[in-house]
């Protein structure tokens, strides 16, 4: 129910460009620093070693220590000569005897032999020692003794020479620290502080808070059916008022515990939840005072369950754990698991910057003009669809979920699709599916996770039977499209399609040209090659240097400002969307975590197989209510143990969970990639009103997505058991 945008909307616009913008910049910090290090290390020798600070003057004073030395004998100056005798007392005119004091030809003294007889008297005393004198007086005009020096000459020496080093180094770098190194020095410096940015979990939820002021505002939040009736409407809005409360209740308890703790950690943080939390549910409270005008229509308490939108059960059910069944009472529970939501933020800021360069991509021709590169082959709708979905598959990897792919392009894909001419319920399980296979390949971040999580499983591993797993349920979606098409296969002329998609392909150059050159400028100059960690951050500023290109260059559409904004706009209402269920999934987890349901579940099943078979419908279960990224964690504290229990293969396993977890992100109730597919297509998903024949035509976009990836699962879940 998203209305017209007004001058709120405009300003909270502005405000999410600018943390996406601050995201984009801060996410890049860290390489960008380091490119800068290593530019002056080539413009002056050991920049990174030397001369990123000033030198410190070292703590030995060298004129103290020379003085010290000259104590030593070896290092003392030499003695005046006696009585003034330039030459001291030598005679300058003597010659040395060149034969010395012995005469070489004199026969050597015989040396006396001891006597073998002249042994100790056994029974002599020892002679007595003398005895000091007690009269004996000091001679004054005897000759004093040399003095024996009161330090270690060695080391003091040693000593000097390492001050002499010291001090010699420092001259050297000061003389070397020229004006210009100076000023590079100060840019480089504030890079660098700025790769160090501290607020990274305040990012995400200011980005969080913002989304969902937009999302709830708008009446925009993810539910099982729209409210259409008064009743549905005051339950959907009092059940997310009662949420907003509780996260607010919890916040507040958690402040109270970290302000008497010795060490607190964001302290801040809990202050910004609490406060924004408040402004929802008074959001909420406004839209319960004053309701929209609905048209009379019956309704049914199935309806009224299902217009509360997903996170606010979720929320509801954390509470009710935290604040009803756990022993001891822990009301701050739901704020323990926003801290652990907050805990790695480039995830979540990354999903915010990933649905940013999909809403920019949708105010692009690009779609229209990548269409008409395949248009010409006239390929049947179906088999369009299809090769839609395959294709959609290595943006879905880098994406990192299906969700995730599904808010970012699944409006372009259902648009461009039905331009074509696919039947609407065709164009939605395409949508809905274009997400799904994409999550086994590389360099998918869940796979990622999984790894970092087990270290029964590698990276490695997991991507090489990923590879098999997507030419699967590639096959298999072809041979149900094949089999839903009622378009006759033509072979237009060889000749006429080569001109057409050389057409398309020339149309596209402009774009790819400045597409390959924004990836090159990431790669080299800011040393930021696209992977699964740097693509939230690589690919909105290359959607951004697309759309202001396709905005001053395109025809119809609006001016490159207005896209921007329109982009972002809409961004605003998915992120808050997406990331409130992500946030309620991760205190979903931790209810179950910490509730030990799972230790209730035997660990020996019998079997592999019987174990499998098990662990496939946990793991559908699993995947209708929760996200990708806090199911993995969930299964790898609890789940994972029944498996290799069972001996069943940790690859094996993993492989099979997600694609469990895809089939429940299709299956209803819940189906989320469903809901996400109608958050961003709109009215046009609706298909109640679309005329079928049967059963399963009317229910075509949801049966046939189900079967293909259930299909896939139990392939994979059950045929490596027997092989």
């Amino acid at each position: 129910m998203k209305s017209a945008p007004g001058p709120f909307d405009r300003v909270v616009t502005v405000a999410t460009f600018l943390l996406l913008l601050v995201a984009l910049v801060v996410g890049l910090g860290a390489n960008v620093s380091t490119v800068v290090v290593q530019l002056g290390g080539r413009m002056w020798a050991d920049y990174a070693a030397d001369l990123r600070s000033d030198p410190t003057a070292p703590d030995c004073v060298l004129e103290e220590l020379e003085a010290q030395l000259q104590q030593c004998p070896a290092y003392a100056p030499a003695p005046e000569p006696a009585n003034g005798d330039p030459f001291g007392g030598d005679d300058p005119f003597g010659e040395e005897d060149p034969f010395g004091e012995e005469d070489p030809f004199a026969d050597e003294a015989p040396k006396p032999e001891p006597d073998p007889f002249a042994d100790e008297d056994p029974f002599a005393e020892p002679a007595p020692k003398p005895e000091p004198d007690p009269f004996a007086e000091e001679d004054p005009f005897a000759e004093d003794a040399p003095a024996t020096p009161a330090v270690n000459c060695a080391a003091l020496k040693a000593l000097r020479d390492r001050c002499a080093e010291n001090w010699a180094t420092h001259d050297d770098i000061e003389s070397r620290l020229t004006g210009s190194v100076r000023r590079f020095r100060a840019v480089e410096r504030t890079i660098s502080e700025l790769a160090k940015f501290a607020y990274h979990k305040h990012l995400l939820v200011l980005l969080f808070l913002l989304g969902g002021l937009q999302t709830t505002r708008h009446r925009a939040h993810i539910a099982l059916l729209d409210p259409q009736s008064l009743t549905e409407h005051r339950a959907s809005q009092g059940a997310q008022l009662l949420a907003h409360l509780l996260w607010m209740v919890s916040c507040f308890f958690d402040w109270r515990v970290q302000q008497g703790s010795a060490e607190v950690d964001n302290p801040a943080l809990p202050v910004l939840w609490g406060l924004g939390f408040l402004v929802l549910a008074g959001v909420n409270a406004m839209h319960l005072a004053r309701p929209p005008a609905f048209a009379d229509r019956p309704t049914t308490p199935a309806r009224v369950l299902m217009a509360v939108p997903l996170y606010a059960w979720m929320v509801l059910i954390g509470a009710f754990w935290f604040h009803l069944a756990e022993t001891p009472y822990n009301p701050s529970g739901q704020a323990i698991f926003l801290h652990k939501f907050v805990q790695v933020p480039s995830i979540y800021v990354g999903i915010g910057l990933y649905i940013w360069a999909g809403m920019m991509l949708a105010q692009t021709r690009l779609a229209k003009l990548a269409f008409a590169v395949l248009t010409p082959w006239k390929l049947p709708p179906n088999l369009l669809a299809w090769l839609v979905v395959v294709l959609a598959a290595l943006p879905t990897a880098y994406s990192g979920a299906s969700g995730i792919f599904v808010i970012a392009a699944g409006a372009t894909i259902f648009e461009s699709l039905r331009d074509y001419g696919a039947r609407p319920r065709i164009a939605l399980a395409a949508t809905a599916m274009s997400g799904s296979l994409g999550v086994v390949l590389r360099p998918c971040l869940v796979v990622v996770l999984v790894a970092v999580l087990n270290k029964e499983v590698t990276t490695d591993a997991l991507f090489a039977w990923g590879r098999i797993v997507f030419a699967l349920t590639a096959f298999l979606f072809l041979v149900a499209m094949i089999a839903r098409n009622e378009h006759r296969l033509e072979f237009p002329p060889l000749w006429a399609s080569i001109e057409g998609s050389w057409a398309g392909i020339v149309a596209l150059m402009p774009y790819t040209s400045i597409g390959v050159l924004v990836l090159l400028a990431y790669a080299y100059p800011l040393g930021t090659p696209v992977t699964e960690h740097t693509a939230p951050f690589v690919l909105p500023g290359m959607m951004l240097a697309l759309t202001l290109w396709d905005r001053t260059r395109g025809g119809e559409g609006p001016a490159p400002w207005p896209a921007l904004t329109s982009a972002t706009g809409e961004s605003s209402h998915h992120i808050g969307a997406l990331l409130f269920v992500m946030a309620g999934s991760v205190g979903i987890g931790g209810v179950v975590e910490r509730s030990e349901v799972m230790a209730l579940l035997p660990e020996d099943l019998g079997s592999p197989v019987t174990a499998m078979a098990f662990l496939v419908v946990v793991m559908v279960l699993v995947g209708m209510t929760m996200d990708a990224l806090g199911a993995v964690i969930l299964v790898s504290v609890t789940l994972k143990h029944v498996a290799l229990a069972n001996g069943i293969d940790p690859v094996h396993f993993w492989m099979m969970v997600l694609c469990a977890f895809e089939l429940g992100y299709l299956t209803p109730p819940v189906a989320l990639n469903h809901l996400l597919a109608r958050q961003v297509i709109g009215d046009a998903a609706d298909m109640s009103e679309v005329p079928a024949t049967s059963w399963f035509h009317r229910h075509e976009h949801v049966v046939l997505p189900m079967l293909v990836m259930g299909t896939a699962l139990l392939l994979v879940a059950f045929v490596p058991l027997f092989v």
